[in-house]
């Protein structure tokens, strides 16, 4: 199995939305496969398809405290949101060497295709619910540090740019 490099940070493919998928085939299986493996490199708990540089709405989030865990979804959408929010560290390996807390909903309710073509709808919370609205947020050209105030946003990046030279 191989990993893919990561799209670094401010290729325009990270801020372009993913393409959705169609049927489930063994390629789409093989890019989940290459994703998970690349994820368990990290280690992260989740994975979008555009942060290796393919553009369909694919990913992979694991938030299990033993890895193997980990959930594939096509074009997946939140339904629901709950009021109750929760703040996580979050940070991404296109922008290596920053993070920042980010406040989301703290339980959502997402719709996806599984890896056998099957229309599932999952409730995710805690860590599970963030990090499968982090990787949303990926497929619809998204990063987490969009999420902050402009001054927040500004340091951030900055600080990135330092973090690359």
């Amino acid at each position: 199995m191989k990993r893919r490099p990561f799209v670094p940070w401010p290729d325009t493919r990270l801020r372009t939305p993913a393409e959705d998928v169609g049927p489930i085939t063994d390629p789409i299986r093989a890019i989940w496969d290459e994703m998970i493996e690349t994820m368990d490199a990290m280690p992260g708990y989740g994975l979008a398809a555009p942060q290796i540089g393919v553009m369909l709405r694919l990913a992979v989030v694991d938030c299990s405290t033993e890895r193997g865990q980990a959930i594939r979804l096509a074009n997946p959408e939140i339904i629901r949101k709950s009021q109750e929010t929760s703040d996580w560290d979050e940070a991404s390996p296109n922008l290596p060497g920053v993070a920042a807390k980010i406040t989301r909903p703290a339980e959502v309710t997402v719709a996806f295709t599984d890896s056998e073509g099957n229309q599932i709808t999952r409730d995710f919370t805690g860590l599970w619910a963030t990090s499968v609205q982090h990787q949303i947020d990926h497929l619809a050209g998204i990063m987490y540090f969009d999420h902050l105030s402009g001054m927040k946003r500004q340091m951030l990046v900055k600080k990135a740019r330092k973090f690359r030279t």
